[in-house]
């Protein structure tokens, strides 16, 4: 495997004992103010229920997906259940620090805008903060051409988030 290869993640990889789930957590929980903090045991659940999870080379970064048949209690996703039939959810994107700036995280979503495509799905979909904000994000999917499709306060009102959509019949990303 070279460094910058990307790979599948497996339930097994993220299981609370393996290596690999141990940093994925480690990972995830110091973006916990942008993803959510997780449990070992919720991480393993999520990474089973995924359309699609993979990382960049040993963890410079990873993507968690799921579409609309996962069994999943995020109130974000279930909002963008209650309004599509069919989508990919980007439940997390996490990039190490010492990966920042590489394009990991644009390498990951053309990654899984081709799995979406091949898949049949119309839409990517995903929400980012508002409050408390995070402007990194905001300019990172309006330049791969996301758009607003809806906002809400969650977690009771601790967090409002902008809910965006990209139509998989638009160009792909850029």
């Amino acid at each position: 495997m070279t460094d910058g290869e990307l790979q599948s993640i497996t339930g097994v990889d993220a299981s609370p004992t393996a290596p690999l789930g141990k940093t994925l957590l480690v990972l995830n929980n110091a973006h916990a103010q942008e993803l959510s903090w997780l449990e070992p045991e919720r991480l393993q659940h999520l990474v089973k229920q995924a359309f699609l999870a993979r990382r960049i080379g040993n963890l410079d970064a990873f993507i968690l997906a799921l579409d609309q048949d996962a069994q999943y209690d995020s109130p974000n996703f279930l909002w963008f259940r209650a309004r599509y039939p069919r989508f990919v959810y980007v439940d997390r994107v996490a990039v190490a620090s010492s990966a920042r700036g590489r394009g990991c995280a644009r390498r990951l979503y053309h990654d899984l805008l081709e799995h979406a495509v091949r898949a049949g799905h119309e839409r990517i979909v995903c929400e980012v903060n508002t409050r408390p904000p995070n402007p990194e994000s905001d300019a990172f999917h309006a330049a791969l051409g996301f758009v607003e499709v809806g906002s809400a306060s969650v977690y009771g009102g601790s967090r409002t988030v902008r809910y965006l959509s990209h139509s998989l019949a638009a160009p792909a990303f850029s």
